[in-house]
């Protein structure tokens, strides 16, 4: 990442305080983390491209395990998250994800204090 976009994204935290955080764990069916990934990134791209309040969309995978894969949501409030699962690209994600997965996903929330 460039200095100028860590700059960009501190800058938005804050002046975008109090935050909201989603981490979400997907445990994934042995050999669908490549597919899941390419949904995850189709999913993040539009997330960052189309929501004003969608400030990071990280997607992170573990060095233990390929069956794992993490998101973390950066928005202003719960509000804009609650949006992001309204928009378009939300459904679609969900839906090609779903048959890759082992389980339900670990959904959790935080507050950026």
């Amino acid at each position: 990442m460039s200095d100028a976009a860590a700059s960009s994204i501190k800058e938005k935290f804050m002046t975008a305080q109090p935050g909201f955080v989603v981490i979400a764990e997907f445990a994934l069916k042995p050999g669908q983390r490549d597919a899941f990934l390419k949904h995850a990134r189709e999913d993040a791209r539009q997330s960052l491209a189309n929501e004003a309040d969608c400030h990071q969309f990280d997607i992170l995978v573990p060095e233990s395990t390929e069956n794992s894969v993490v998101l973390h949501e950066a928005y202003t409030d719960r509000a804009a998250f609650e949006a992001h699962t309204r928009m378009p690209h939300y459904q679609p994600f969900k839906d090609a994800t779903a048959p890759l997965l082992a389980s339900d996903p670990v959904v959790r929330f935080f507050g950026i204090v």
